[in-house]
């Protein structure tokens, strides 16, 4: 997953390397100024200045608050620029940006910080060598007047077939239509997407089955100026392609103890497991993995289970839940009385044969070798309940009737 201020840097960044003629032009800068050009004689032995026929515009207004910080540019017309510098006002620091080939626009070379002061100065000329400027000082829109988006899976990954988008936004969203049509997600496959809201921050698309293996999943995202909720706009423009990998869904049956993992349509393997005891059963329904870890802490106070463990170092670790369950490496089995294959004697989670330190060859070690996230794990004939369609990336436990019910275009 992407934490929120790292899903700015990655979400917004690659906006700056956007075409310059994409540039979206609002507005001129408000002391934009024509200066005169050459004197030149006119009847009767007057001078005339000649005016500059290049108009420059600037796409952020002077004195405007709440400029993007993806489309800030500057742009002329019959004519050429000869020199833009941006700075950031109050430090000075000077802004770097490109050019295009034809001097006819320029723009910053990274995207702009929110909440911050900037200042352009643009000059240009026409055909006939006549100067003319423009300025503008404006401030960025607030983090205070802005919403983003972590989302999951990143641009240029590749994902097993369960892997869904999901949005998780930073403030409450309130116009959920707007922000959904303004999110596109196309399969190369054809496959129909369809975003589900699950409150008013989660965001999630998905086919009405399992993506195709092997497909391209395009996402764009077009919410830069969208208000979302009132006073408070989006900032994000970007477009993410990630991979769907080779087909493998693995069930557990908590009767038989055991997982056969199925790889495009053929079983590869059968495993023995240890899903959760009597007393702590495992969630029955499809589980997609969301993070792997070779090692990773568990700490049975965070999921509120008192003391019942504490392990610093679990190996092959892979997420099935927002709320704590993992298929997992166990080492700590006790070697007379192995549970694998046999009985439940977890806490709720799906144990595999393991070693200390993540390093043998084990049937974990195999597993977690041969995993993708977004992988598919379905549990059934546990005690418990099914588990909800939002703890963890699990919306494949929600009927596509539900689902479709749930978009807001």
């Amino acid at each position: 997953m992407i934490t929120p201020d790292i899903a700015v840097r990655r979400a917004l960044g690659a906006c700056a390397v956007l075409a310059v003629g994409a540039l979206t032009l609002t507005a001129c800068g408000g002391s934009a100024t024509a200066q005169s050009g050459d004197a030149k004689s006119g009847t009767g032995g007057s001078n005339t200045t000649k005016t500059s026929t290049a108009k420059i515009v600037i796409s952020a207004e002077d004195g405007s608050t709440d400029a993007s910080i993806n489309t800030t540019g500057v742009r002329v017309s019959d004519g050429r620029l000869t020199e833009v510098k941006m700075t950031v006002a109050g430090t000075g620091r000077s802004v770097a940006g490109s050019m295009s080939a034809d001097a006819r626009a320029w723009r910053p070379a990274e995207q702009l910080e929110r909440g911050t002061k900037y200042r352009i100065s643009a000059a240009a000329e026409d055909g006939e060598g006549h100067a003319t400027t423009a300025n503008s000082a404006f401030t960025t829109v607030t983090a205070e007047h802005s919403f983003i988006g972590t989302y999951t899976p990143d641009g240029g990954t590749t994902v097993g077939v369960g892997m869904p988008v999901s949005f998780k936004f930073d403030k409450a969203i309130s116009d959920r239509k707007a922000v959904q049509s303004h999110i596109t997600v196309t399969s190369s496959s054809g496959q129909k997407v369809v975003g589900h809201w699950f409150g008013a921050q989660r965001l999630d698309f998905r086919p009405d089955t399992y993506w195709k293996a092997g497909s391209k999943v395009t996402m764009k995202i077009d919410l830069d100026g969208v208000e979302g909720a009132n006073g408070s706009f989006g900032v994000q423009r970007k477009t993410v392609t990630f991979t769907i990998g080779r087909s493998q869904v693995s069930t557990v049956d908590a009767n038989t103890q055991t997982m056969t993992v199925v790889k495009d349509g053929r079983t590869i393997r059968t495993i023995p497991v240890s899903t959760g005891s009597a007393q702590f059963t495992t969630y029955n329904g499809q589980m997609v993995i969301s993070e792997k870890f070779t090692q990773t802490g568990m700490d049975s106070r965070t999921v509120g289970l008192g003391n019942a463990y504490n392990i610093s170092d679990v190996p092959h670790a892979m997420r099935l839940t927002k709320s704590g369950t993992f298929i997992h490496g166990n080492y700590w089995y006790r070697a007379d009385n192995p549970p694998f294959g046999r009985y439940g004697s977890s806490h709720g989670c799906v144990g595999l044969r393991d070693v200390r330190g993540a390093q043998g060859d084990t049937p974990a070690k195999w597993f977690y070798d041969n995993s993708l996230v977004g992988d598919v794990v379905i549990v059934k004939n546990s005690a418990d309940r099914t588990v909800a369609p939002d703890n963890g990336l699990n919306g494949w436990n929600m009927p596509w009737n539900q689902w479709i019910a749930g978009s807001a275009t």
